[in-house]
């Protein structure tokens, strides 16, 4: 029987012969779904999921309450805003659901082309089944997980691109199943491969051919859904995953809800005033039954209660009574605060998209929003964390020099040297010295031979040598999965040794002679993060089997010799030390045995389908041994157009910036300084490994135990610089008092660093990184900005996460909140737009609690004067449009086109960012004015039109103005004074501002008159009088 932990397919759906009985396996179809609704479920699950909102929930409380005790408001007052806010959520989301299933069906129905029974047959992308043999084309994507059975090219490789899955765009080569008949209509195999599972790097199968031969495959030989096919006119791969069992899909990881700062403060705020709500309702019904406790009070004589009230339980109606107070005074928590909050961060954030500064015409895009929830957090950010390559620097290399058994080489356009090299500097007793001819070719063919490029032959577009090279007739791409080997190689070019491409299984070498030199590729040891290098095991004509190896020289130089490693080691430091990247290149003669037995063995490794990758490893590791060190090379990173100008203006900004890369340290240092991260007065503290294990043998407290406000001196400003070897330690120490200690210390010196320098990091030591600060004291607000594959992690795990749209493909740009071409562009970013949204949402915020004040508190005063019997003061048709139409599109307005400072200066001024920092505007400072006023201006409202009434005026036919006509006076001071609030706090006035402005307070007097009309069609002259009134008094 057949593993659970892996599955049997069949290709064209043929078996074998000689198997029994066909079961056909089941897995699931090829569609792919990223919605989150259908037609039938919408309704409900949206539903349930507003309803999980405290607000919302509290409100169809109140409109329940409403429908079933004799409340005094109609259940339309809450029920109809409740109806609204909601949906036009409902609205919003499902329009957002609708895109989704729009792309999942631009995917799903996309035709694709699968060999039926012999022939090739159209059939949409969603009714591909495991099994299926599919045709892709040249510029294709994928559309499932393949293995590659047959390609048009005459070495029987493919290149891909896998930049929407990984974030590399660079090429990458794949390889079809060796052996293979040309003859798919007629091949009958089965494949034995792993279960489904998201790493994108690790495949382990194993094809069989009705028991003739056996062959072992990997990541090499399957190509995954999201990949476009390149430089390859049409391939033939068989389906092994499909539809949401794909690598891309299980990969897809849904976002954390990310909640801003802003909705907390928001949340506490209501917690205050329903509080407010909770001792109106207790005061009134409290008071209620203290006056009808007096005689005469609870049943006058105009009023006799009923047989029924007289057998209601006391505590019952008391209770009831509550419930009605409640559902009088509830208009101030504001239930459309939160619709209108919405729809300014939905409106709001097409300011971002639309600004035309963050147009790249290089890529012809400009900014992305994929989270609009979050506006208000660029502008409360506290903590930058940024990765190197690619963000900070252009991630667009150029070779600059190397160095060869000890000597500096430098590559001169003047040909005066010999062989087009010069010295530069090394030894100073040799500084006209060279290696010796043998080791410079010996190198030269090392960067020819250890690589995965593959040669595209001359388009006159942009993957064509650079300038400078030897022979510029000989134009020629190169296609490869790392921008660091194409400048190797571009490097070996520009000094006689040029890499002709593949043959078969032969790479095609041009020395500096024009002799074309043939190797056999024999196998290719790959790079990984964690050897930190890569390998070739080639053989000469002459028959030499020879490995050549590159990596990182913390990687190389412990498998050398020491003597060799003391000759480069001066010199890979001070290129580092410049900002270079740099590599160490070492080769290995390898005997007929040493060969046998690392053959032998990678072969049995490739063929396991459990373990794979460590049985490879520990191969890798075992020939990859005993090594001669060649040489170096140093590669150059550009920087970021207006890296450093950025970089200072975020700290300018107070932000503390932390860079997290993969670099050695010096490298990164360089870059730092570049950036003006590190200024030339920076004292630079340093972590690593040794100091920190000399520190634990005495007192770990003492080494770091300064006190605190020694690092808030003026004169003086710190950065840290930490590997990751020590970050491990430091994070993952063990619970005893010492270990644990170390990470408090670290957070404290990171704290009162200007910058920290995280170096030798693994992309989960970012994460965990970014979460440590985060949960830090204060909960600071935290920002990654990445721009590959690498960077989503820390881009997922902070509160706010940018992604650039660089060369490493689009997988951080997927994963971000917002999306920018170039590092540029996050100045403006943070210090002009989230500035500016913070200071809108939070005015926002403040005023909607501030004018619901203003309009409840009248009403809770009036019932002093009425008994208690919870009549209201306003009309309903007042009740319920005071929040929707009277006040909402004015705030609405100002929240979206207020600018208290232009951008200008906002750019200019750095500093003005700190104004809003720490969530400044929504502090209970703040919030305890606006209540304070609100509460003044509702006292004077109340007793100011009482005032104006103590001489009470006869209508014409001498009746005096009623309860509803005092009200309405009340009402018509608050929404005029509440508006010219607003108007007065307007300094960016548009054509909009004042159109929503005295267009709602028009609006307001025509509905009014026409309401008034509708009730009764005689008072239509008492409301002149209203409205006469009621101007004097706000005059």
């Amino acid at each position: 029987s057949r593993k659970v932990d892996s599955r049997t397919i069949y290709v064209g759906h043929r078996p074998c012969p000689t198997t029994e009985a066909l079961i056909p396996p089941k897995f699931c179809d090829n569609r792919i779904v990223s919605s989150k609704y259908t037609v039938w479920n919408f309704l409900p699950k949206n539903l349930f999921e507003q309803f999980r909102r405290i607000a919302n929930f509290y409100f169809l409380i109140i409109f329940l309450v409403q429908v079933i005790v004799d409340t005094p408001t109609s259940p339309v007052t809450s029920g109809l805003p409740l109806f609204f806010v909601i949906t036009v959520t409902a609205i919003k989301q499902g329009y957002e659901d609708w895109l989704r299933h729009k792309a999942d069906n631009e995917v799903n129905k996309y035709l694709v082309t699968v060999l039926e029974d012999g022939r090739r047959a159209r059939k949409e992308s969603e009714k591909i089944k495991v099994g299926d043999v599919v045709e892709v084309v040249e510029d294709e994507t994928f559309p499932c997980d393949l293995i590659l059975l047959q390609s048009s090219r005459e070495d029987e490789t493919c290149f891909v691109t896998t930049a929407s899955l990984d974030g590399e765009s660079n090429h990458k080569t794949h390889y079809t199943v060796p052996d293979t008949e040309k003859n798919l209509e007629s091949l009958s195999a089965t494949i034995e491969c792993e279960q489904p599972q998201p790493d994108l790097y690790k495949f382990v199968t194993v094809f069989s051919r009705c028991v003739v031969f056996f062959r072992s495959l990997g990541p090499e030989n399957l190509l995954l859904k999201g990949a476009t096919l390149k430089n390859t006119q049409k391939i033939y791969g068989v389906a092994v995953y499909s539809g949401m069992e794909t690598k891309m899909a299980l990969n897809y990881q849904g976002k954390s809800q990310k909640r801003s700062a802003v909705e907390k403060s928001i949340n506490a705020f209501l917690l205050v005033y329903l509080c407010i709500l909770v001792s109106k309702a207790l005061v009134c019904t409290t008071l209620k039954y203290v006056w009808q406790s007096r005689p005469g009070q609870d049943e006058p004589w105009y009023n006799q209660k009923t047989q029924k009230e007289k057998d209601t339980n006391l505590y019952l109606k008391m209770f009831t009574d509550f419930l009605s107070f409640m559902v009088l005074f509830n208009f101030i928590i504001p239930v459309s605060m939160y619709v209108t909050v919405e729809m300014q961060k939905f409106l709001g954030s097409f300011f971002i998209s639309w600004d035309k500064d963050f147009f790249d015409p290089e890529i012809q895009e400009g900014a992305l929003v994929n989270t609009s929830d979050l506006n208000e957090e660029l502008g409360q950010v506290e903590y930058v964390f940024t990765d190197k390559t690619g963000t900070l620097t252009q991630n667009n290399m150029e070779f600059i020099e190397c160095c060869i058994d000890g000597f500096q080489y430098k590559y001169a356009d003047s040909g005066t040297e010999l062989d087009g090299f010069c010295v530069t500097d090394g030894p100073v007793s040799m500084l006209q010295q060279k290696a010796g001819r043998e080791k410079e070719e010996l190198f030269l063919r090392a960067l020819c031979l250890c690589h995965t490029v593959q040669v595209k032959e001359a388009t006159g577009q942009g993957d064509g040598v650079g300038d400078g090279m030897i022979h510029p007739a000989d134009l020629r791409g190169f296609i490869a999965s790392s921008p660091d080997e194409v400048a190797l190689v571009k490097g070996a070019m520009k000094y006689g040794f040029k890499f002709l491409g593949m043959e078969s299984k032969n790479m095609r070498v041009m020395n500096r002679n024009n002799d074309v030199e043939t190797y056999e590729l024999l196998h290719v040891l790959n790079f990984d993060p964690v050897r930190r290098r890569m390998s070739v095991i080639v053989r000469t004509k002459s028959g030499d089997t020879m490995l050549f190896c590159k990596g990182a020289d913390s990687s190389i130089f412990p498998r050398v010799r020491q003597e060799e490693v003391d000759r480069i080691r001066m010199h890979v430091e001070r290129n580092a030390t410049e900002g270079y990247r740099t590599l160490c290149v070492a080769y290995k003669l390898l005997s007929s045995e040493e060969y046998d037995q690392a053959d032998t063995g990678l072969r049995e490794a490739k063929l396991a389908l459990q373990d794979r990758e460590e049985k490879l490893m520990a191969v890798y590791n075992q020939v990859e041994t005993g090594m001669s060190l060649i040489g170096a090379t140093a590669v150059e990173d550009r920087l970021q157009e207006e890296a450093a100008e950025t970089m200072e203006a975020l700290q300018g900004a107070g932000m503390k910036v932390w860079v997290l890369t993969g670099d050695k340290m010096e490298t990164a240092k360089s870059t730092c300084y570049a950036c003006r991260l590190f200024q030339r007065s920076t004292e630079l503290l340093e972590l690593t490994v040794r100091t920190l294990h000399s520190w634990a043998k005495s007192k770990p407290v003492s080494a770091f135990s300064v006190p605190p406000r020694s690092w808030s001196s003026a004169n003086q400003d710190y950065g840290f610089i930490i590997d990751g070897a020590t970050l491990s330690l430091v994070l993952n120490s063990s619970p005893d008092s010492n270990s644990s200690c170390y990470k408090s210390l670290f957070l404290q010196i990171c704290q009162n660093c200007t910058t920290v320098l995280c170096c030798r990091m693994a992309p989960l030591q970012k994460a965990q990184i970014v979460k440590m600060v985060k949960n830090s004291k204060g909960s600071p607000i935290t920002l990654s900005i990445g721009d590959g594959a690498n960077d989503v992690s820390m881009i997922l795990e902070a509160h706010v996460g940018i992604g650039i749209k660089g060369r490493e493909g689009r997988q951080a740009v997927r994963n971000s909140d917002y999306a920018i071409p170039k590092l540029k562009h996050l100045k403006k970013l943070l210090l002009g737009h989230g500035h500016l949204y913070y200071v809108r949402i939070a005015h926002l915020v403040q005023y909607f609690f501030y004018k619901n004040l203003c309009f409840i508190l009248p009403q809770f005063l009036y019932q002093f004067f009425c008994g208690y019997s919870q009549q209201p003061l306003y009309d309903a048709a007042y009740l319920t449009m005071y929040n929707i139409c009277f006040t909402s599109m004015p705030i609405l307005a100002n929240s979206l086109l207020e600018q208290h400072i232009c951008m200008e200066v906002l750019m200019d001024n750095a500093a003005l960012y700190r104004d809003v920092a720490k969530n400044a505007m929504l502090r209970w400072g703040p919030f305890l004015y606006w209540t304070l006023l609100g509460v003044y201006q509702g006292l004077l409202f109340f007793f100011g039109v009482r005032f104006l009434f103590s001489n009470p005026a006869l209508q014409d036919n001498g009746q005096v103005f009623g309860n509803w006509s005092y009200g309405t006076i009340v009402f018509t001071v608050l929404v005029f004074t509440v508006t010219l609030k607003l108007a007065m706090d307007t300094r960016h006035w548009t054509w909009i501002n004042h159109f929503v402005i005295w267009g709602s307070l028009a609006f307001y007097m025509f509905f009014s008159f026409f309401w008034g009309g509708i009730i009764c069609n005689q008072k239509r002259v008492k409301q002149i009088k209203i409205y006469i009134l009621s101007l004097r008094f706000v005059t």
